[in-house]
Parts: structure tokens; sequence; C-alpha cells
């Protein structure tokens, strides 16, 4: 079921159009993935979606009901973490999750059950008591997430979720992801790492200078930039002593030695494993292991978009400077 539906979405800021006729669908349940370059849009698509900015045209339903002009309706239905906090230094870890949980309209003894909660399952129980001010950048990225999520809310919209932390906080923070997402949480998410989309997302669109350029789910994505079909084998014996014999015998076939004792098979139909593996096995070279190689997804955006993943991640921030409440607008 598609729970949100943005229709032409677009976005102008003083005569710069920062989001430019985007159409996209995020179904019930899913991890949906913005990936792109900073500068690209993800984060404006964001306050459109959640009525943080005004949306310039075109239209988004909720459940299939228009609220383009009334977001604030809808709003109670979502959690929103921003790519950079919004909550406040000088409160304590469990103050800012109990202010949060009021601006929701939430009871006062659910709200602060729900903040102790909170800070048990997001390992921030020991710093409760402590200020804001005085965590690491990894604690507040999980502070963060859990004040957008105190209501309980149906969507979650993460927004560079894992930008300017270390890697064990990084990884805290996926499986936190992986964990709400299995609890029924619809997410949308923003990011410009390409392995965190492909790690953690179920469909992705690569969005470009404010236009989607591609979306579809991550193995589509896959299959449609995939020109060759490789296959990995490794095997109980030195594979470039059969190698010519093999060539003359599976003549579409190209192969290429790996390291020890691997071979990968290559051609542009599929793959049939049996007459490659009864092969081995008269030539007295066992199978060990055959597994499909398929491109990583940040091949995919490199072919589909042109933009290396050094780019990706060096890009600078574009348009006309800072958003809603200090936010970028990327």
């Amino acid at each position: 079921m598609k729970i949100i539906e943005a229709e032409n979405l677009k976005k102008n800021y003083n005569g710069f159009t920062a989001v430019d006729g985007v159409n996209f669908h995020l179904n019930r349940g899913e991890i949906f993935g913005f990936l792109g370059p900073n500068g690209a849009g993800k984060t404006t698509t964001i306050n459109m979606l959640t009525g943080m900015a005004k949306i310039t045209e075109g239209t988004v339903k909720l459940m299939g009901v228009d609220y383009t002009r009334n977001a604030k309706k809808a709003q109670a239905l979502m959690g929103i973490v921003p790519d950079e906090s919004n909550l406040y230094e000088e409160l304590t870890g469990w103050e800012n999750l109990v202010f949060c949980g009021a601006l929701y309209g939430m009871e006062k003894i659910l709200r602060e059950q729900r903040a102790t909660q909170l800070l048990e399952q997001f390992g921030l129980a020991e710093a409760a008591n402590k200020s804001f001010k005085a965590y690491s950048k990894g604690m507040k990225r999980k502070l963060t997430i859990a004040a957008g999520i105190i209501h309980q809310p149906e969507i979650l919209f993460l927004d560079e979720p894992t930008t300017g932390i270390d890697v064990a906080f990084a990884r805290q923070i996926r499986n936190l992801i992986l964990k709400l997402h299995g609890k029924g949480t619809t997410i949308f998410l923003t990011t410009h790492y390409i392995e965190e989309a492909e790690r953690l997302c179920e469909r992705v669109a690569f969005i470009v200078q404010g236009k989607i350029v591609r979306e579809g789910t991550v193995d589509e994505l896959m299959k449609e930039t995939q020109e060759d079909n490789i296959v990995q084998f490794t095997l109980g014996g030195d594979f470039s002593n059969i190698r010519e014999e093999m060539e003359r015998h599976f003549i579409d076939y190209s192969f290429m030695s790996g390291k020890n004792s691997g071979v990968s098979v290559r051609t542009p139909g599929p793959v049939s494993l049996f007459p490659l593996v009864r092969f081995f096995e008269e030539k007295n070279m066992p199978v060990y292991e055959a597994k499909i190689i398929r491109p990583s997804l940040e091949e995919v955006f490199v072919k589909v978009t042109g933009i290396e993943l050094q780019k990706m991640q060096d890009g600078q921030n574009q348009g006309p400077g800072k958003g809603p409440k200090g936010g970028r607008r990327s």
C-alpha cells in the first residue's frame, strides 16, 4: 500500500530550483532511500513532505488524502530527524525527550515513560541526566532519532543519519534503523553514502540537481546496469591447467582466474551452472563454492549519473544557503 505519494513536486528559492518536478511514492513498511550528492535536493524534499517548507508546485498525498496545503494535519503521523540536531543543548537527554513528547501532545506520564524506555533502548540511560551539549556526536545522533520516534510515528524521515559520526556509532544507528523497520515503521532515508543505501533500503531513488534520474528496487537497478552475468567458482585445483580446453568447450563464456583457486565465469546470458560443475568434476576439480557476483550500488549510481563516489562524499552544499531552523538545503 502506498503511504506517501509525491507528484510533480517542485521547490523554488528566489529563482533557484532546488527540487524540479520529482515523482515517487513510499510503500507502507519499507525503507526508501533518497540517494544523491550534497546539494541534490534531498533535504528540501523532506522539508516539503513534512511541512517544513512550502511546496512551490505539485501535490503530496498521505494514504490517498491530499495534504499539500495542510501538512500540519499529517505531522502527528510523522517522525522527523533532521541532518543537524534540533534538540536543546542546555537540557538533559531525558528532558529533551520529554519536551519533544509534549510538543506531540503526549500525556505527561506517557511521555516520561517513553523517554525512559528510549534512553534504555538506545544505550543512553547512563547519560540521561547529562546536558545534551556534553554528548558525543554519535550520542547526539541517537538521541535525535529517539526524539523523532517518541510518539511512535507511522513514518520516520531520516536525513543523513550517519553523517559526521564514527564507524562504531554509524553501525549502531544502522542497526537501530533496521530494528525500527522490523517493528513496522516506514522509513524515508536520505544519504550520500551509497553503501549505506545498499545495506538498508529496499527501494532507492537517485536524485541529481533536483531531479530523480532513476528509481527502483536495489535488485532492479542492479539488473538494469549489469551487462554480463558473472559466477565466481572456488575450485579444488589449478584452473590454468584446463583453461584452454574449457574456453574451447564453452565458446560463449569468458574466464578470469582469481586468487586461491578461484575463477570467474562471465557471459552475456544466464550462466548454466550444471554443465560447468560437471566439467570441473570430470577434470578432478571439485567445486567448493559457486556464487553469483552482482555489481555494487555504487557502480550502478556512477553508471546512471556519471558522478564518482569521491565527488558524492566531498561535494559542497549548493544553492541559497541555509534552510529552515538552520538545516542545510541539500
